[in-house]
């Protein structure tokens, strides 16, 4: 599902799945799992900076969205999953030596911060690249005032991207209900043509498609979750 990266549908598709009225569950006694807790928790964990695993939960949670966000910003999908990397191990280096603190910002502002140097710094060198010697590089550089409009976009695609990729998994819908709803609903191939290919009635391609969307909804609800700031 690449194609959602830096597809701007998928901003449109997420609120269109997106649940209303979710709460928290209280489990006050024990901790989430580390996949599931939210930013915030994490970040009060990983004052253990040696704990490995919890570093894995927190790059696996943020490189996707680094990464849509380098796309969105105008470099390509090498450079961006490069501009990731580096962006998570300077924040990384960051933290660990006391510089990030949260009273000051958020962390997606840190992270923009970072990400935006590394950005900044490739289009430039790319800009040399094409430029003959003795000529002045000119840089076409993204808008600052576009960065959080472009994260925002970049966290809601990779939340679709994470639900409908645990949709897959984890559900127990079967291989033709999911590519109905998939053909439907993602692709937009029309009704008929879905029933046609699926070899169900139209009827049953609704079906399909609305009982998809109402889990669909529950697991970007949970992956929404994991995202708070707050």
């Amino acid at each position: 599902m690449q194609h959602f990266l830096h597809n701007p549908r998928a901003d449109w598709r997420l609120r269109c799945v997106r649940a209303r009225g979710f709460g928290h569950n209280d489990r006050r006694s024990e901790p989430p799992p580390l996949e599931t807790r939210t930013t915030t928790q994490l970040l009060d964990s990983l004052r253990d900076t040696a704990n490995a695993e919890l570093w894995r939960v927190f790059d696996g949670r943020y490189r996707p969205v680094v990464a849509a966000f380098a796309l969105r910003r105008g470099l390509d999908h090498d450079e961006a999953a490069d501009a990731a990397q580096v962006t998570l191990a300077q924040f990384a280096a960051d933290y660990a030596a006391g510089r990030y603190d949260r009273s000051r910002g958020r962390l997606s502002s840190w992270i923009i911060g970072i990400a935006q140097n590394r950005i900044t710094d490739v289009l430039r060198t790319k800009a040399r690249r094409g430029t003959p010697r003795g000529e002045s590089a000119i840089v076409n550089l993204p808008d600052p005032a576009t960065a959080d409009r472009d994260w925002g976009h970049a966290v809601q695609n990779t939340i679709l991207e994470r639900a409908l990729a645990t949709l897959r998994q984890g559900s127990r819908f079967d291989e033709r209900t999911i590519k109905a709803f998939e053909l439907c609903a993602v692709r937009h191939v029309p009704p008929d043509a879905v029933a046609q290919e699926c070899g169900m009635s139209v009827g049953d391609v609704y079906v399909a498609k609305n009982r998809v969307i109402r889990k669909l909804r529950e697991i970007v609800a949970q992956v929404t979750q994991e995202f708070d700031e707050a």
